[in-house]
Protein backbone atom coordinates (compact mmCIF):
# COMPACT_ATOMS: atom_id res chain seq x y z
CA UNK A 1 0.00 0.00 0.00
CA UNK A 2 1.09 3.47 -1.06
CA UNK A 3 1.08 5.77 2.25
CA UNK A 4 0.92 9.63 1.59
CA UNK A 5 0.72 11.56 5.11
CA UNK A 6 0.58 15.53 4.32
CA UNK A 7 3.10 15.27 1.51
CA UNK A 8 4.63 18.83 -0.19
CA UNK A 9 6.54 19.57 -3.16
CA UNK A 10 8.06 23.47 -3.43
CA UNK A 11 9.88 24.56 -6.27
CA UNK A 12 11.16 28.39 -5.15
CA UNK A 13 8.25 29.58 -3.20
CA UNK A 14 5.58 27.75 -5.14
CA UNK A 15 4.08 24.42 -3.83
CA UNK A 16 3.23 22.26 -6.81
CA UNK A 17 1.57 19.58 -4.70
CA UNK A 18 0.52 20.93 -1.05
CA UNK A 19 -0.29 18.80 2.24
CA UNK A 20 -1.79 15.71 0.32
CA UNK A 21 -2.99 12.58 2.46
CA UNK A 22 -3.60 9.45 0.47
CA UNK A 23 -3.49 5.78 0.76
CA UNK A 24 -3.97 3.61 -2.27
CA UNK A 25 -3.74 0.04 -1.36
CA UNK A 26 -2.00 -2.41 -3.93
CA UNK A 27 -3.94 -3.84 -7.05
CA UNK A 28 -5.94 -0.72 -7.47
CA UNK A 29 -6.38 1.34 -10.58
CA UNK A 30 -6.44 4.85 -9.65
CA UNK A 31 -6.81 7.79 -12.12
CA UNK A 32 -5.52 11.42 -11.33
CA UNK A 33 -7.83 14.50 -12.98
CA UNK A 34 -7.59 17.99 -12.86
CA UNK A 35 -6.24 20.98 -14.89
CA UNK A 36 -3.32 21.05 -16.41
CA UNK A 37 -0.96 22.70 -13.39
CA UNK A 38 -3.04 21.35 -10.77
CA UNK A 39 -0.16 19.09 -9.61
CA UNK A 40 -1.05 15.83 -11.05
CA UNK A 41 2.19 15.14 -12.89
CA UNK A 42 4.21 16.42 -9.93
CA UNK A 43 2.53 13.95 -7.35
CA UNK A 44 3.28 10.79 -10.07
CA UNK A 45 7.10 11.89 -10.48
CA UNK A 46 7.39 12.52 -6.24
CA UNK A 47 6.02 8.61 -5.76
CA UNK A 48 8.96 8.23 -8.55
CA UNK A 49 10.90 10.12 -6.97
CA UNK A 50 12.04 12.22 -10.22
CA UNK A 51 10.48 15.24 -8.51
CA UNK A 52 11.33 16.19 -4.47
CA UNK A 53 9.71 15.32 -1.44
CA UNK A 54 9.82 19.02 0.21
CA UNK A 55 7.26 17.73 3.37
CA UNK A 56 5.57 14.80 4.74
CA UNK A 57 6.26 11.25 4.07
CA UNK A 58 5.74 9.04 1.34
CA UNK A 59 5.93 5.19 1.90
CA UNK A 60 5.22 1.83 0.26
CA UNK A 61 4.62 -0.70 3.11
CA UNK A 62 7.93 -0.62 5.34
CA UNK A 63 9.19 1.19 2.19
CA UNK A 64 10.43 5.21 3.01
CA UNK A 65 10.28 6.41 -0.42
CA UNK A 66 11.24 9.87 0.67
CA UNK A 67 14.62 8.45 1.97
CA UNK A 68 15.94 6.66 -0.75
CA UNK A 69 19.14 6.74 -1.76
CA UNK A 70 21.73 5.31 -4.16
CA UNK A 71 21.38 1.56 -4.20
CA UNK A 72 17.95 1.79 -2.60
CA UNK A 73 16.48 4.18 -4.97
CA UNK A 74 17.33 2.79 -7.94
CA UNK A 75 15.85 -0.24 -7.15
CA UNK A 76 12.75 1.56 -6.17
CA UNK A 77 12.15 3.22 -9.37
CA UNK A 78 12.58 -0.46 -11.20
CA UNK A 79 9.83 -1.37 -8.78
CA UNK A 80 7.86 1.54 -9.49
CA UNK A 81 8.02 1.89 -13.25
CA UNK A 82 6.67 5.32 -15.27
CA UNK A 83 5.56 6.06 -18.34
CA UNK A 84 5.58 9.11 -19.62
CA UNK A 85 3.43 11.41 -22.06
CA UNK A 86 6.48 11.77 -24.61
CA UNK A 87 7.03 7.90 -25.03
CA UNK A 88 11.13 8.52 -23.96
CA UNK A 89 12.04 5.38 -26.38
CA UNK A 90 15.59 5.85 -28.19
CA UNK A 91 14.30 6.36 -31.69
CA UNK A 92 17.13 5.07 -33.78
CA UNK A 93 17.44 1.71 -31.95
CA UNK A 94 14.70 -1.08 -32.73
CA UNK A 95 11.81 -1.51 -30.79
CA UNK A 96 12.65 -4.91 -29.48
CA UNK A 97 16.13 -3.60 -28.24
CA UNK A 98 14.27 -0.11 -27.01
CA UNK A 99 11.88 -3.06 -24.62
CA UNK A 100 14.91 -4.51 -23.37
CA UNK A 101 16.38 -1.34 -22.24
CA UNK A 102 13.65 -1.93 -18.98
CA UNK A 103 16.02 -4.26 -17.98
CA UNK A 104 19.03 -2.46 -17.31
CA UNK A 105 18.14 -1.42 -14.08
CA UNK A 106 18.29 -5.04 -12.51
CA UNK A 107 21.44 -6.12 -14.22
CA UNK A 108 25.17 -5.72 -13.87
CA UNK A 109 27.05 -2.65 -14.84
CA UNK A 110 29.39 -4.97 -17.54
CA UNK A 111 26.47 -6.73 -19.12
CA UNK A 112 25.05 -3.38 -19.56
CA UNK A 113 27.78 -1.63 -20.83
CA UNK A 114 28.80 -4.83 -23.41
CA UNK A 115 24.89 -4.61 -24.38
CA UNK A 116 24.10 -8.18 -23.95
CA UNK A 117 20.87 -9.58 -23.41
CA UNK A 118 20.02 -13.45 -22.84
CA UNK A 119 17.61 -15.52 -24.40
CA UNK A 120 15.18 -15.55 -21.70
CA UNK A 121 14.93 -11.90 -21.67
CA UNK A 122 14.59 -11.74 -25.29
CA UNK A 123 12.01 -13.65 -25.28
CA UNK A 124 10.48 -11.78 -22.18
CA UNK A 125 10.53 -8.68 -24.27
CA UNK A 126 8.70 -10.66 -27.81
CA UNK A 127 5.82 -11.46 -25.00
CA UNK A 128 5.68 -8.11 -23.55
CA UNK A 129 4.94 -7.20 -27.57
CA UNK A 130 3.00 -9.71 -28.23
CA UNK A 131 0.90 -8.82 -25.74
CA UNK A 132 0.43 -5.22 -26.83
CA UNK A 133 -0.15 -6.28 -30.34
CA UNK A 134 2.80 -4.38 -31.52
CA UNK A 135 5.45 -7.82 -31.84
CA UNK A 136 5.68 -7.28 -35.72
CA UNK A 137 7.86 -3.92 -35.50
CA UNK A 138 10.40 -5.78 -33.12
CA UNK A 139 13.01 -5.35 -35.71
CA UNK A 140 11.52 -1.96 -36.99
CA UNK A 141 13.32 1.43 -35.76
CA UNK A 142 10.97 3.07 -32.80
CA UNK A 143 11.08 6.35 -34.04
CA UNK A 144 9.49 4.84 -37.45
CA UNK A 145 6.27 4.07 -35.12
CA UNK A 146 3.38 6.20 -34.45
CA UNK A 147 2.51 7.67 -31.86
CA UNK A 148 0.09 4.73 -29.98
CA UNK A 149 2.60 2.33 -31.31
CA UNK A 150 5.45 4.20 -29.42
CA UNK A 151 2.91 4.42 -26.36
CA UNK A 152 2.96 0.62 -26.47
CA UNK A 153 6.43 0.33 -26.61
CA UNK A 154 7.16 2.24 -23.71
CA UNK A 155 4.22 -0.11 -21.80
CA UNK A 156 6.34 -3.07 -22.79
CA UNK A 157 9.34 -1.48 -21.51
CA UNK A 158 7.95 -1.08 -18.34
CA UNK A 159 6.50 -4.52 -18.19
CA UNK A 160 10.17 -5.15 -18.28
CA UNK A 161 11.17 -4.08 -15.40
CA UNK A 162 8.83 -6.40 -13.10
CA UNK A 163 7.13 -3.46 -11.10
CA UNK A 164 5.00 -3.61 -8.63
CA UNK A 165 3.62 -0.17 -9.26
CA UNK A 166 3.06 1.22 -12.86
CA UNK A 167 2.69 5.15 -12.94
CA UNK A 168 1.58 6.73 -16.37
CA UNK A 169 2.04 10.47 -16.54
CA UNK A 170 -1.20 11.63 -19.25
CA UNK A 171 0.16 8.32 -21.44
CA UNK A 172 -2.87 9.64 -23.92
CA UNK A 173 -2.63 12.92 -24.15
CA UNK A 174 -1.04 12.93 -27.38
CA UNK A 175 -2.78 10.07 -29.17
CA UNK A 176 -5.90 9.96 -31.43
CA UNK A 177 -9.25 8.23 -29.89
CA UNK A 178 -8.08 4.57 -31.14
CA UNK A 179 -4.69 4.69 -29.98
CA UNK A 180 -6.18 5.94 -26.88
CA UNK A 181 -8.49 3.49 -25.94
CA UNK A 182 -5.75 0.83 -26.86
CA UNK A 183 -3.26 2.11 -24.58
CA UNK A 184 -5.94 2.42 -21.83
CA UNK A 185 -7.06 -1.34 -22.31
CA UNK A 186 -3.84 -2.40 -22.31
CA UNK A 187 -2.95 -0.57 -18.75
CA UNK A 188 -6.31 -1.84 -17.45
CA UNK A 189 -5.39 -5.43 -18.17
CA UNK A 190 -2.05 -4.94 -16.82
CA UNK A 191 -3.58 -3.78 -13.55
CA UNK A 192 -6.44 -6.98 -13.72
CA UNK A 193 -4.33 -10.22 -14.69
CA UNK A 194 -1.07 -8.83 -13.00
CA UNK A 195 -3.04 -7.67 -9.90
CA UNK A 196 0.03 -4.08 -10.41
CA UNK A 197 -1.14 -1.03 -8.73
CA UNK A 198 -1.75 1.61 -11.82
CA UNK A 199 -1.82 5.10 -11.02
CA UNK A 200 -2.55 7.15 -14.21
CA UNK A 201 -2.59 11.20 -14.83
CA UNK A 202 -5.65 11.92 -17.00
CA UNK A 203 -7.01 15.04 -18.28
CA UNK A 204 -9.78 13.61 -19.42
CA UNK A 205 -12.85 13.11 -17.17
CA UNK A 206 -14.71 10.62 -18.98
CA UNK A 207 -11.13 8.01 -19.72
CA UNK A 208 -11.35 7.83 -16.01
CA UNK A 209 -15.06 7.09 -15.68
CA UNK A 210 -14.64 4.46 -17.89
CA UNK A 211 -11.17 2.90 -16.76
CA UNK A 212 -10.60 3.59 -13.39
CA UNK A 213 -11.60 1.90 -9.98
CA UNK A 214 -11.03 5.35 -8.14
CA UNK A 215 -10.38 8.72 -9.12
CA UNK A 216 -8.69 11.49 -7.37
CA UNK A 217 -8.98 15.05 -8.49
CA UNK A 218 -6.94 17.71 -7.99
CA UNK A 219 -6.97 21.61 -7.64
CA UNK A 220 -4.04 23.81 -7.10
CA UNK A 221 -1.69 21.12 -5.72
CA UNK A 222 -4.30 19.88 -3.31
CA UNK A 223 -6.81 16.98 -3.23
CA UNK A 224 -10.03 18.32 -3.75
CA UNK A 225 -11.94 14.47 -4.68
CA UNK A 226 -11.20 11.29 -3.69
CA UNK A 227 -13.46 8.47 -4.58
CA UNK A 228 -15.38 5.98 -6.79
CA UNK A 229 -16.76 7.74 -10.22
CA UNK A 230 -20.27 7.40 -8.90
CA UNK A 231 -20.01 10.26 -6.86
CA UNK A 232 -18.40 12.64 -8.79
CA UNK A 233 -21.71 14.97 -8.96
CA UNK A 234 -21.68 18.54 -10.33
CA UNK A 235 -19.82 20.59 -7.23
CA UNK A 236 -17.06 17.77 -7.43
CA UNK A 237 -16.82 18.53 -10.92
CA UNK A 238 -17.07 22.50 -10.74
CA UNK A 239 -14.61 22.09 -7.44
CA UNK A 240 -11.57 20.18 -9.58
CA UNK A 241 -12.44 21.88 -13.47
CA UNK A 242 -13.58 25.53 -11.66
CA UNK A 243 -14.64 26.90 -15.19
CA UNK A 244 -17.65 25.69 -17.35
CA UNK A 245 -15.06 25.71 -20.21
CA UNK A 246 -12.74 23.53 -18.49
CA UNK A 247 -15.34 21.12 -17.76
CA UNK A 248 -16.49 21.20 -21.40
CA UNK A 249 -12.76 20.40 -22.60
CA UNK A 250 -12.36 17.87 -19.51
CA UNK A 251 -15.69 16.45 -20.98
CA UNK A 252 -15.33 16.55 -24.67
CA UNK A 253 -11.53 15.76 -26.23
CA UNK A 254 -10.99 12.16 -26.08
CA UNK A 255 -14.15 9.78 -25.80
CA UNK A 256 -13.37 6.40 -24.98
CA UNK A 257 -15.30 3.43 -25.70
CA UNK A 258 -16.31 1.11 -22.79
CA UNK A 259 -13.55 -1.29 -21.91
CA UNK A 260 -12.96 -4.32 -23.02
CA UNK A 261 -10.53 -6.87 -21.69
CA UNK A 262 -7.52 -8.46 -24.24
CA UNK A 263 -7.84 -11.79 -24.88
CA UNK A 264 -5.19 -13.86 -24.06
CA UNK A 265 -1.82 -14.16 -26.14
CA UNK A 266 0.96 -17.04 -26.48
CA UNK A 267 4.56 -16.65 -24.80
CA UNK A 268 5.85 -15.44 -28.49
CA UNK A 269 4.82 -15.28 -31.71
CA UNK A 270 6.37 -18.63 -34.14
CA UNK A 271 7.52 -16.53 -36.97
CA UNK A 272 9.95 -14.48 -34.33
CA UNK A 273 11.05 -17.00 -31.81
CA UNK A 274 13.98 -17.71 -34.85
CA UNK A 275 15.12 -13.90 -34.36
CA UNK A 276 15.19 -14.16 -30.61
CA UNK A 277 16.97 -17.35 -30.18
CA UNK A 278 19.79 -15.89 -32.64
CA UNK A 279 19.75 -13.09 -30.63
CA UNK A 280 18.91 -10.55 -33.56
Amino acid sequence: MFELRNVTCRFGRKAAVNDVTLSIPQGQMVGVIGRSGAGKSTLLHMLNRLAPVSGGEIRYGDLDVGALKGAGLRAWQRDCAMIFQQFNLVPRLDVLTNVLLGRLNGRSAVMNLLGLFGREERLQAIAALERLGIDQAALQAAGTLSGGQQQRVAIARALMQRPKVLLADEPIASLDPLNAKVVMEALKDINEREGITVIVNLHTLDTARAYCQRVIGMADGRVVFDGPDSALDGNAITTIYGSKEAIDESMTSTALPEFTAAPSRPAASASLQPLVLAGL
